[in-house]
């Protein structure tokens, strides 16, 4: 019986970390970071307003249960209260109900390049 379970219990995790690997790799995404033209995590500005924004805009964002985890975990980098969204998402609606947040959660502007995950 143990080894039943226990069998059980290692083919759920190499299933779930197969699955893991596969939706976490934005190896392809993040080239295009390499870049000095493209804002990221490490462009956010460490002044008191800008980390509030952020954070704001985080925690409404985190709060959302219409929202994925996908959706959750988007790169969110503000400079002088300029927002820039970035990540996937996996529609439409959630890249609109992402950027409502960032709008209201302070930002003077919001340039949203998130992107939706195509379905295979």
């Amino acid at each position: 019986m143990h080894k039943v379970i226990i069998t059980s219990v290692c083919t759920f995790i190499l299933a779930a970390a197969s699955y893991a690997d596969e939706n976490a790799d934005n190896t392809g995404r993040n080239a295009k970071d390499r870049t000095d033209k493209t804002v990221t995590s490490g462009d956010q500005s460490e002044t008191k307003e800008d980390i509030a924004i952020t954070a704001a805009i985080r925690n409404a964002i985190v709060k959302d249960d219409g929202l994925s985890m996908m959706a959750k975990n988007v790169k969110i980098v503000t400079i002088n209260g300029d927002v820039t969204l970035r990540g996937p998402v996996n529609s439409d609606e959630e890249k609109k109900k992402v950027e409502e947040h960032a709008k209201a959660g302070g930002a003077k502007t919001v340039t949203n390049s998130l992107e939706v995950k195509t379905q295979i």
